[in-house]
């Protein structure tokens, strides 16, 4: 939800367009994940309250090899505005090249930049969650990025991890240094690459990173564990960040950001969903995507990984639960969904983690990766993959 007015707990948080300042208000942003965030994901989010909403992933050199795929993946959905590209680099001159291209193609309003991919395809190549240990080589990154942008007016933002591993961390550094080159704002996932999705996140180093940045005036948006609008309302309360970034949270929930607009607003009301909303909110995403792929067969077979996400909790057959998990065609999908009794919505299981769940392990990374922080490497290119 975007307005002029501030919100009566949390203050909007601006985003710099060349257009003039843009509210995010209340500051809710939906994070950026592969395979998910696609435009008609996010057009779900938009119309339950996301004030800004990030593409997947998408590496730069694809994007300057013009894939096709990562072009389709950038299109914004009908009526989106910020256009908001989440890109992923190791190469300074690649980033670069990559936020130009999008500032002479006015293809994106708002760029962000991925230092917080656990995934072993990412960090083995020394990207995600592993590139900012290397100090020279993530400053040249976001410097490149800062720079490149600057004529167009196009604000860039990072998000970050706490770091590789409990002995490695490297957010207080890192935004720093991304802070002083002149970022929108910095992100942070508090866990450590290692620790993938596992446990708890670590909202304290969310406090720290706050009041680590506030002589630079650069604000910090938290993510971590937000599973319902009192989560993020908590967060905010508790760190002093400026925002939450929703990732997990929203899987299967996208009425999740109207539940944080209101918490968000002082009201203390539930925006939680009948199963008969739920359905058609699953109904809509079926349409959207099919549209989006031009492809009925692979708009459905996209589909099916979000039916145990929106049924969690509800009442169903173990029967119609597989069926839904091999829809293949719209008329099918309603079908099923009309078989549905109406339930109210399942709090004390919808609320609660979803989404990866992948138990933590040794960071994969380049040889020798660990040596000195400060060391100019010279690494291989990335992988031209169109998500991560």
């Amino acid at each position: 939800m975007v307005s002029a007015t501030t919100s009566r707990l949390i203050n909007p948080l601006t985003l710099p367009l060349a257009s003039g300042p843009y509210l995010i208000d209340p500051p809710v942003v939906l994070a950026p994940m592969a395979g998910i965030t696609n435009a008609p994901f996010r057009m779900l989010c938009r119309e339950q309250g996301a004030g800004l909403f990030v593409s997947e992933m998408v590496t730069a050199r694809a994007l300057i090899e013009r894939r096709l795929e990562t072009l389709r993946m950038i299109l914004p959905g009908v009526g989106e505005w910020p256009r908001s590209v989440q890109l992923y680099s190791v190469d300074p001159v690649v980033m670069k090249a990559a936020v130009t291209m999008i500032g002479d193609e006015n293809l994106a309003d708002h760029i962000d930049m991925n230092f917080g991919c656990p995934v072993p395809k990412v960090t083995r190549k020394g990207g995600g969650a592993a590139l900012p240990y290397k100090r020279r080589l993530f400053t040249s990154i976001v410097a490149a990025a800062v720079e490149a942008a600057k004529p167009f007016g196009i604000p860039v933002t990072v998000k970050m991890r706490i770091g590789i591993d409990s002995d490695h961390e490297t957010y207080l550094y890192a935004a720093k240094s991304a802070a002083d080159l002149g970022v929108s704002w910095v992100g942070l996932h508090a866990r450590t690459a290692q620790q993938m999705y596992e446990g708890k996140s670590d909202w304290s180093a969310i406090t720290r990173l706050v009041e680590h940045l506030k002589p630079t005036g650069v604000p910090v948006l938290g993510n971590g564990d937000i599973w319902s609008g009192a989560d993020g309302l908590r967060m905010v309360e508790e760190t002093g960040c400026a925002g939450v970034i929703v990732g997990r949270g929203c899987l299967g929930r996208p009425w999740l950001f109207a539940d944080l607009v209101a918490a968000f607003n002082s009201d203390a009301t539930r925006q939680l969903p009948t199963l008969f909303k739920v359905r058609e909110i699953m109904y809509r995403h079926g349409e959207l995507i099919v549209d989006y792929f031009k492809s009925e067969d692979r708009g459905c077979r996209d589909l099916r990984k979000h039916m145990a996400w929106y049924l969690k909790g509800f009442r169903v057959p173990s029967e119609l639960r597989r069926q839904f998990g091999m829809v293949s065609t719209l008329k099918e999908f309603r079908l099923l969904l009309d078989q549905l009794t109406d339930q109210p919505y399942p709090s004390e299981v919808g609320d609660t983690p979803r989404g990866r769940t992948s138990h933590g392990r040794p960071v994969t990374l380049p040889d020798g990766w660990l040596n000195d922080p400060d060391e100019l490497v010279q690494i291989e290119l990335e992988d031209v993959f169109s998500g991560g």
